[in-house]
């Protein structure tokens, strides 16, 4: 009889260490809410993602809200919002606004490129080519419009566009010339806005990214490498472009200086959901995942992604740093 009482007490005490072993591991999986500020033209692939990362992860909300990149962060910065992951269609606005004071990394994980968009409707449209676009946009009663350079990062590229094709195409003068052309009244506070306004016929021509208008069904002009900011060997040219923007506080500007477009995204320090934000994140850096979304839908990922230096890649979460390499 003892035998068997010690035997029994044997295995009780082994299903105790299994379940107790096991306890945390059906704990593992991620729940709640997660908060995601974002760039207005990430709208369309994070939506995708969303579906999917939930269909994973069934008690997870995942609750995204677009705007304007410079906006996204200061919702953090000035309006103190709980907020989990913020993505920027600029990484730089990460690493000016949210480092060091809320975030500590900053993944660049997409590239993009400028296109000038347009519809049926559009005056002029049938003459439309790369050679004349900017002679057109100066033409009277020809509406256009871009996102304003304060809130959103298309805002200020666009406005990099107009000044690198003054130098591209050696027209002194280009730049101020097409702003003349374009009034306050057609500058929206992010990008994705001008879409409306373009599908009912209330603006002939807006500033997008390549994958907002493949997204959209849009029509678009592809220009030149050298001003459509997509090709990163040419960066010491883009550099030429500079854009003066608001800065952390009021009064203070900062200087944007042209460069190929690269996507930023970073966990805020305080994140009130970490350990669901950095599922997401894994899931957002899949090549199987959020990276083929992407790809999907007009925007180059980069796989893997990168961040700025080793020590930065070692901050990372264990299951980030496997999607990432250290580069410049």
């Amino acid at each position: 009889m003892n035998g068997i009482k010690e035997r029994s007490a044997a295995w009780l005490t082994v299903w105790v260490l299994v379940f107790c072993l096991a306890a945390p591991l059906a704990q593992a999986e991620p729940k709640g809410t997660v908060v995601l500020f974002h760039a207005g033209s990430l709208s369309m692939p994070f939506e995708a993602m969303e579906k999917a990362f939930e269909a994973r992860y069934p008690g997870v909300d995942l609750r995204r809200e677009a705007s304007g990149s410079q906006a996204a962060a200061r919702k953090v910065t000035d309006l103190n919002r709980p907020c989990d992951i913020m993505a920027s269609a600029d990484f730089k606005v990460i690493d000016k606004l949210l480092i060091p004071g809320q975030a500590d990394w900053n993944i660049r994980f997409a590239t993009n490129q400028m296109v000038l968009c347009y519809t049926e409707k559009s005056r002029f449209a049938q003459e439309l080519n790369a050679g004349n676009w900017h002679e057109i946009l100066r033409r009277k009663g020809v509406v256009w419009g871009h996102a304003d350079p304060n809130l959103d990062p298309c805002g200020y590229r666009s406005l990099m566009v107009l000044q690198l094709a003054e130098k591209h195409y050696g027209l002194p003068g280009l730049y101020e010339k097409m702003l003349a052309n374009r009034p306050l009244a057609n500058v929206r506070p992010k990008s994705v806005e001008l879409i409306s306004l373009l599908q009912t016929a209330n603006m002939d021509y807006a500033w997008e990214y390549l994958s907002v208008a493949v997204q959209h069904g849009l029509k678009y002009l592809v220009l030149p490498d050298e001003i459509n900011l997509s090709d990163y060997k040419k960066d010491p040219f883009y550099a030429q472009a500079v854009v003066k923007v608001t800065g952390k506080k009021p009064g203070e500007f900062m200087e944007m200086t042209g460069e190929s477009i690269t996507y930023g995204v970073t966990l805020i320090r305080n994140a009130p959901n970490r350990e669901a934000a950095i599922a997401f994140l894994e899931y957002l850096l899949d090549p199987a995942g959020g990276m083929r979304i992407l790809k999907e839908q007009g925007q180059p990922p980069f796989i893997p992604c990168r961040v700025a230096s080793e020590p930065m890649k070692a901050a990372l979460p264990p299951g980030l740093q496997k999607r990432v390499e250290a580069k410049e």
